[in-house]
C-alpha cells in the first residue's frame, strides 16, 4: 500500500511533479494543498521533521521547500538548517527560490517580479513583429508574468502587448 511521501497519509493520493527537474512525489490532501497554496504553521506540517531525512531526493526537496516556507516558526527553520542535502539535491531545492509550482521572475537585479509591478527596460530592444525598438527607460506598468518561464514577463509597448526577458528590465519604485 501507498502513502504519502511527506505525512504518511493514505487517503486519496495523488502525484505532484517537483520542478524544474522531471520528478514527482505522492502527496495527500493535505500535503498538496500546502505544496499548491501558502502554507501557515500547523501541527500537520511536523510531519517534515521525518520527512527531510529520506532517502528519496524529490521528498527532500519538497521538504525543504515546505520547512523554508515555514520558517518563521522556529521548529521549522531549526528542522531546515538542520538536515543535510547533497549540494545537487541543495541547489534544486533552492531553484525555485523557496516556492512550489510556481515559478520566481526576478528583474536584472534579482529583484522579485509581482503581476501588476511596473519596471523599467535597461535596454534598448527591437520588437519582432512590432517594426520598433522600446527604447532604454521605457517604463512598462502592469506587467503579467509568464506562469511556466521565469525568464519571460509580458507588458504593453507603444500599444502593443509584447513578451520581454526579465534580464532587460529593472523593477520601479
Amino acid at each position: 500500500m501507498t502513502a504519502c511521501d511527506l505525512c504518511s497519509a493514505t487517503d486519496d493520493l495523488a502525484p505532484v511533479a517537483v520542478a524544474p527537474r522531471d520528478a514527482t512525489v505522492t502527496l495527500c490532501p493535505a500535503c498538496r494543498a500546502g505544496v499548491t497554496g501558502p502554507v501557515t504553521d500547523a501541527p500537520h506540517w511536523r510531519c517534515l521533521t521525518e520527512a527531510i531525512w529520506s532517502q528519496e531526493p524529490a521528498v527532500q526537496v519538497v521538504a525543504w521547500r515546505l520547512l523554508d516556507a515555514l520558517a518563521e516558526a522556529g521548529w521549522a527553520r531549526d528542522a531546515r538548517d538542520g538536515a543535510y542535502l547533497e549540494p545537487d539535491v541543495m541547489d534544486w531545492a533552492q531553484a525555485q527560490g523557496g516556492d512550489i509550482g510556481a515559478v520566481t521572475h526576478r528583474d536584472s537585479n534579482g529583484v522579485v517580479l509581482a503581476a501588476g509591478d511596473t519596471v523599467t527596460l535597461v535596454k534598448d530592444l527591437v520588437v519582432k513583429g512590432g517594426g520598433f525598438t522600446a527604447k532604454r527607460g521605457t517604463a512598462v506598468r502592469g506587467i503579467s508574468l509568464v506562469a511556466d518561464n521565469a525568464a519571460h514577463i509580458e507588458g504593453r509597448v507603444n500599444g502593443q502587448q509584447i513578451v520581454i526577458l526579465c534580464e532587460f528590465v529593472k523593477k520601479s519604485g
